[in-house]
């Protein structure tokens, strides 16, 4: 399985009747399947998924309620599956689709359990126990630490920006923030009907996604974590590169050196105040 990101955003809209696919390469050593959480139906179709090596397998279901929903493979040990990177997201969009805007990114949250302590170079073996104490080694975007670092999001100042992310879990509640940004509008729930404004941190559950927009307004580079911030040491952290004119209006600064700030003291500008030491 390819871990350098989660697997393709399906996209469809209500009222569709969608005909999936899954095959099962035959060097695989274990069944799998695919369990939609859009899909209305017993396993969100993973028993009509279920796949050997080397079978395919298809079913077809109807897109009734629309939102922005996990995916992933239900089979044999579904945690396991899912902890080596078989998820993704698929969009229900509303009859006439959703809005235009400059700019759309699609990721995914997910951790990874490591026979090896975080850091331990060279190949690491998944770590059933680890991950039952629910102590990930790595909590990551976009299936690796740095993902979203060596490719970080782009964006111009004025533009609008839609994403839509999802938490694979398996275990770990996603607290997401964009520093130096508030989300305009956020989608929680999967729901995309009615969004919240102004939001600066959103909860994504295990399992479970949110569509987010908002319009940069100054340049500048901006970081994505999960607001757990424990977590940015374990890879959960990526990059917003926001390119065009500066906004001194809107966010600005500058430096005053000390000689200028005395001159100003002694002028009455600044009043220094000096707390005397303890005991005094």
């Amino acid at each position: 399985m390819d871990l350098q990101r989660p697997r393709p955003l399906l996209r469809v809209r209500v009222g569709d009747t969608v005909e999936l696919s899954l095959f099962n390469d035959s060097t695989s050593t274990h069944e799998h399947d695919i369990d939609l959480h859009a899909v209305t139906g017993p396993g969100g179709g993973a028993p009509l998924t279920r796949a050997k090596p080397g079978e395919t397998k298809r079913f077809k279901f109807k897109a009734l309620k629309p939102g922005l929903y996990i995916y992933h493979c239900a089979a044999g040990d579904p945690p396991v599956h899912i902890a080596n990177g078989m998820y993704g997201l698929i969009l229900v969009e509303r009859k006439g689709g959703l809005p235009e805007v400059d700019r759309e990114f699609y990721l995914v949250q997910g951790e990874l359990y490591t026979q090896g302590p975080m850091g331990a170079k060279g190949f690491q073996s998944f770590s059933r126990i680890k991950m039952l104490e629910e102590k990930p080694d790595y909590v990551v975007f976009n299936g690796r630490t740095g993902a979203l670092v060596d490719h970080p999001l782009t964006a111009e100042v004025g533009e609008t920006i839609r994403l839509f992310v999802g938490n694979a879990g398996v275990t770990k509640v996603s607290s997401l923030h964009l520093i130096g940004e508030i989300f305009d509008r956020v989608w929680p729930e999967a729901s995309t009907t009615r969004p919240l404004e102004n939001i600066q941190t959103t909860l994504i559950p295990a399992g479970g996604a949110a569509m987010i927009e908002f319009k940069v307004e100054v340049p500048g580079s901006y970081t994505l974590v999960d607001h757990a911030l424990a977590r940015m040491d374990r890879g959960a952290w990526g990059s917003l590169k926001v390119t065009g004119s500066a906004k001194k209006n809107i966010y600005s600064g500058r430096s005053t050196s000390s000689e200028v700030l005395e001159k100003k003291r002694a002028s009455g500008g600044i009043q220094l105040i000096r707390t005397p030491p303890s005991g005094r």
